[in-house]
């Protein structure tokens, strides 16, 4: 060591345990696209088409501190009730999830998690919608502290009304 170094200390226990989400893997679980009226469809189209959208967020825990956290994208468009394309995928990543308060855990892995797999989810959709023959889908950003906000607000709903079901028996 040089004279005019100094020795650093040792990290602290609050520095080891800094908030850390680490994705070790992403992957394609499922990928399905349907166009039931092509070729046929694309010579009809001569408007946009109306696009609806289902986003959901699985998580499962593979280890003490890892997860699987799978989002499900769904797009179908239709003309006048005829279904121009259907696209489902659902992409998967592993996260370790560490330095996290414990109360905190739940909200990182359905907020942050698919906040980081949405990028990649979107673009396979866009390329798949694309290949099909028709202009690339391109999904809006998607607010997920809302989705699970809303998710936690039903869950919390169905188990009033579960609860209150079983004092009336």
């Amino acid at each position: 060591m040089a004279e005019n170094e100094t020795p650093q200390p040792a990290a602290t226990e609050e520095q080891k345990a800094q908030p850390q989400i680490n994705a070790l893997a992403q992957y394609m679980k499922d990928l399905s696209f349907e166009a039931p009226g092509a070729p046929g469809i694309l010579r009809e189209l001569k408007s946009n088409p109306a696009i609806n959208v289902n986003v959901a967020v699985n998580a499962n825990a593979v280890g003490e501190d890892t997860f699987d956290v799978i989002l499900k994208l769904e797009a179908k468009a239709s003309m006048d009730q005829k279904v121009v394309f259907a696209a489902e995928l659902e992409y998967g990543g592993v996260f370790r999830v560490t330095g996290f308060p414990k109360e905190h855990i739940t909200p990182v892995i359905y907020i942050e998690c698919p906040r980081l797999l949405f990028p990649f989810a979107r673009q396979i959709i866009a390329n798949t919608v694309q290949a099909g023959g028709f202009p690339p889908l391109m999904l809006e950003p998607i607010d997920f502290a809302q989705l699970f906000t809303r998710s936690a607000a039903e869950a919390k709903a169905r188990e009033a009304v579960s609860k209150n079901a079983q004092t009336v028996n």
